[in-house]
């Protein structure tokens, strides 16, 4: 399972993960694994028992993550403000009365 290089295999053209290897081979390579990320651009998974646990990837693509995690919550954000102003909101007095604190 793992062939590209000695350790490392290629999961082919169309799959976003460049290639596969074990914890323990990784922990052998782990410079080679971090420098294939950061200027090969490759996204590396990592298995322990036969299992993808972790990936290494350039940095680039968690930049894009957490930017589409903003997307994200500024999409629901704007989703609860629309159905704040849709259906209304109760005061904080009337909340805290619904609840039995006040």
């Amino acid at each position: 399972m793992y062939g590209l290089g000695v350790g490392l295999e290629h999961e082919g053209a169309c799959d976003p993960v460049a290639a596969v290897t074990s914890v323990s081979e990784a922990r052998r390579r782990f410079a080679e694994i971090c420098n294939r990320a950061a200027y090969g651009r490759e996204r590396i998974a990592i298995d322990r028992h036969g299992k993808s646990r972790v990936a290494v990837v350039p940095y680039e693509d968690v930049e894009l993550l957490e930017e589409l995690e903003e997307r994200l919550d500024l999409r629901a954000a704007l989703a609860a403000l629309k159905e704040a102003e849709e259906e209304g909101t109760v005061s904080w007095d009337d909340l805290k009365r619904d609840l039995g604190l006040g």
